[in-house]
């Protein structure tokens, strides 16, 4: 399979990712030269952001055991099997990591 369209969308990705980079650097210089604290742009969340990586890798780890067995043991094909596993459990472990974000921030408060 040709994997020439890959070139394209990787050029514009990393542009737009240089532009980005740079009008947010931009932004907050001159929020900090008009005399915003710096302070406002650290995060004042509780919530460890490994927790949320964390959530997610397994998640996206159980849904390819799944997508396996699915592919293995139904009619459904490979790549159906394993994306919607991937998808389903990574997800359902991002709803998980909110709820237990909101039950840590409770407590914090």
């Amino acid at each position: 399979m040709d994997k020439e369209f890959l070139i394209p969308i990787a050029f514009f990705a990393m542009v737009f990712g240089i532009v980005f980079i740079l009008v947010r650097r931009k932004e907050r210089l001159s929020m900090i030269e008009k005399g915003a604290d710096a302070s406002m742009f650290k995060s004042k969340s509780f919530v460890p952001a490994e927790l949320k990586w964390g959530l997610l890798f397994v998640g996206i780890g159980v849904g390819i055991i799944l997508g396996r067995i699915f592919a293995a043991y139904t009619n459904l094909g490979e790549e159906a099997s394993y994306f919607s596993m991937i998808c389903l459990f990574g997800g359902l472990c991002l709803v998980i990591y909110h709820f237990i974000a909101l039950n840590m921030e409770k407590k914090n408060k």
